[in-house]
C-alpha cells in the first residue's frame, strides 16, 4: 500500500459510508412506503394498549406484594461490577500513546502550512471550468507559490495531464485528489532510499557539525538537541566555533547554562578550528557521548567559509577518523525558496548529510520539504514544530505528509 493510499484510508475512509445519490432520491421521491409503515402500528394500537394495561396491572400487583416485605428490597451492593469494568478498560500501550502524541505535534506544527496549501489548491479549483492548458499553467504557478519548488511543480503538472484524463477526473474533489496523489507519490518515490536517521559513533564521542547562515535558528537547535540527549542520560558537550559573529559565543554559553551543558569557548575572533580542537580533545579525554559544534554562516564569502569548514573537519577527522558523524544544515522554513537556495550553496561548500528545518510551525511554507527532497535529494533529519524545548523532533516522512495534506483528503 502506497503512502497516498494510507493517507486516503486514514483521513478519507469515512466517505465510503455515505449514501449514493440514487439511494437518497429513492428515499425522498417515494414517501408512500413510509406512510404504510406508519399505519401498521396504528391498526394494532388498541390491542397493544390492552396488553400494556394488563401487564401494568400485573406489575402493580407485584409492587403491592413486595411493599409488605421491605427488608427483601434492600439488596446488598455488588462490588464485583466496578472491578470487572476496571479490568476491561485496559490502558493504551505506551508506543500507541507516543505515536498519537507525535501525530498531534505534526498536525499542530503544520497547521499554517496545511491551511495555506489547502487554500491555494481550493482557490485554483474554485476558478477552473475545465481541465485545459490554462488550468495546468495556473496549477504550476499555484504549486510554485506553495513552495514545492519549480522542478517539482513542472513534474506534477506533466504527470497530471495524463493522469486526469486516465482517471476521468471531472469533479473538483477528484481533481484535487489526483493533485495530492501525484505530490505524495513523487515525494515517496524520491525518498525511497533516503536516510532520515541521525548517526552515532559505535565507539567514542559522536560529533555533530552544524552549518547554516546567521538567524536560521542554528544555535537554538543545538541547545534543544543538547537538552534532549542530556535528559536521556548522555554526557553532552558544546563548542562555540562561530567566533566571528558578535554575540554568537554568548548565545551558546547562555544555552549551556539553560540546559546544564558545558561549552568550550575562546575569545571573539579566535581561530574556530582551535576551539574545535580543544572541544574534541576534551570530549575524548573526559568520555563525552556527544559533541555539538556551532559554526559561522558567512555565506556571502564562500571561499573563506569553505576554507574554514574544511579546516574544522580536518581537525575533527584527525582526532576522530569517523567524525563528524553528521553535518547538519539548518534552514529557516519561513524563508521558503530562499532556504532552497541556501541549501544548494552550502552543498557546494561542504558535504551536508542532512537538513534541520527550523520554525516549521511559524510558516505556511511547509511545502519546502517536498522541494528539498525532490530537487536536492537531501534528507530532512530534524524539524522545529514549536518553541518548547521538546518541539525539536526527528523528521517522520509519513507524519509530515499526513500533517500537510490531511485536510484536503478528509473534507472530500
Amino acid at each position: 500500500m502506497g503512502l497516498f493510499d494510507k493517507l486516503k484510508r486514514a483521513f478519507g475512509g469515512g466517505q465510503a459510508e455515505a449514501k449514493p445519490e440514487s439511494e437518497e432520491k429513492v428515499v425522498t421521491e417515494n414517501p408512500a412506503p413510509q406512510a404504510e409503515v406508519e399505519s401498521t402500528p396504528a391498526a394494532v394500537e388498541p390491542a397493544t394498549e390492552e396488553k400494556t394495561k394488563a401487564g401494568q396491572a400485573e406489575v402493580n400487583q407485584e409492587n403491592v406484594e413486595t411493599e409488605s416485605e421491605p427488608e427483601v428490597e434492600v439488596a446488598a451492593p455488588t462490588p464485583v461490577q466496578p472491578a470487572e469494568v476496571e479490568e476491561k478498560v485496559a490502558p493504551k500501550p505506551a508506543k500507541e500513546v507516543a505515536a498519537n502524541e507525535e501525530t498531534k505535534r505534526y498536525e499542530r506544527g503544520l497547521a499554517k502550512s496545511r491551511k495555506g496549501f489547502g487554500a491555494k489548491i481550493n482557490a485554483l479549483l474554485a476558478n477552473f471550468r475545465s481541465v485545459d492548458e490554462d488550468f495546468f499553467e495556473e496549477l504550476e504557478e499555484t504549486l510554485i507559490e506553495a513552495d514545492v519548488g519549480f522542478e517539482t511543480a513542472m513534474k506534477i503538472s506533466d504527470q497530471l495531464r495524463d493522469e486526469v484524463k486516465f482517471q476521468n477526473a471531472k469533479k473538483k474533489a477528484d481533481v484535487s485528489d489526483v493533485i495530492v496523489e501525484k505530490l505524495v507519490d513523487l515525494y515517496e518515490a524520491e525518498g525511497e532510499n533516503e536516510d532520515n536517521q541521525l548517526h552515532f559513533a559505535t565507539q567514542g564521542p559522536t560529533v555533530f557539525l552544524f552549518v547554516g547562515v546567521n538567524g536560521v535558528g542554528k544555535t537554538t537547535t543545538i541547545g534543544k538537541l543538547a537538552h534532549r540527549y542530556q535528559a536521556a542520560g548522555k554526557k553532552v558537550l558544546m563548542a562555540a566555533a562561530d567566533t566571528f559573529r558578535a554575540g554568537a559565543i554568548e548565545q551558546l554559553v547562555e544555552w549551556g547554562k539553560r540546559v546544564d551543558v558545558e561549552v568550550v569557548r575562546k575569545p571573539e575572533k579566535s581561530d574556530p578550528a582551535a576551539v574545535v580542537f580543544e572541544a574534541v580533545k576534551k570530549a575524548k579525554e573526559e568520555d563525552y557521548d556527544l559533541l555539538l559544534v556551532d559554526t559561522a554562516g558567512r555565506l556571502q564569502n564562500k571561499v573563506n567559509l569553505m576554507n574554514e569548514l574544511e579546516k574544522i573537519q580536518r581537525v575533527i577527522t584527525r582526532e576522530l577518523p569517523d567524525a563528524p558523524h553528521e553535518v547538519l544544515l539548518a534552514l529557516d522554513a519561513t524563508t521558503g525558496q530562499n532556504a532552497l537556495t541556501q541549501a544548494k550553496q552550502f552543498g557546494e561548500v561542504t558535504k551536508v548529510s542532512g537538513i534541520v528545518l527550523t520554525k516549521l510551525d511559524g510558516t505556511a511554507r511547509g511545502g519546502i520539504v517536498l522541494a528539498i527532497r525532490n530537487e536536492l535529494h537531501l534528507p530532512v533529519k530534524l524539524v522545529g514544530l514549536g518553541e518548547q524545548m521538546d518541539d525539536l523532533r526527528d523528521f517522520n516522512p509519513e507524519e509530515f505528509v499526513y500533517g500537510l495534506f490531511k485536510d484536503l483528503i478528509a473534507q472530500r
